[in-house]
């Protein structure tokens, strides 16, 4: 592994990938977003320029804030980062408490599911 210039040789630098940082490193070991659950399915919109401020915000925050100029769903957020959805969805719940995203559910995923439309294709499939 090559060295620093001081000379030291580090593990955790990748020089074909880059820097390794491990996921709870980036969320600060919490695994659950602030202000509630957040689906896969629903659009993050940046809020104007004007509203954010430059406090403390990781590199990541700030790679989500410029994603999300044009709605863009959560998991197609998290594919373009290269993120998993677990980091995201945490970095997603601090962007939003902080005031600097909106979210849009789809409608579809507000609604609880109708448990006879799922017995009928559970047994459709059985029937299969």
């Amino acid at each position: 592994m090559p060295a620093d210039p001081m000379g030291v040789a580090h593990d955790w630098l990748d020089h074909d990938a880059g820097p390794v940082v491990r996921p709870y490193a980036m969320t600060q070991g919490r695994v659950a977003p602030t202000g509630g659950e957040i689906d896969m399915m629903a659009f993050v919109v940046a809020t104007p320029a004007e509203a954010q401020p430059a406090g403390r915000l990781q590199p990541e925050h700030h790679a989500i804030v410029a994603n999300a100029r044009e709605p863009i769903p959560v998991v197609e957020l998290a594919s373009s980062l290269d993120l998993s959805i677990g980091v995201v969805r945490v970095l997603l719940g601090d962007l939003r408490s902080a005031g600097l995203i909106s979210m849009y559910e789809p409608p579809a995923a507000s609604r609880s599911h109708d448990v006879d439309v799922l017995k009928a294709v559970v047994n459709g499939l059985r029937a299969l």
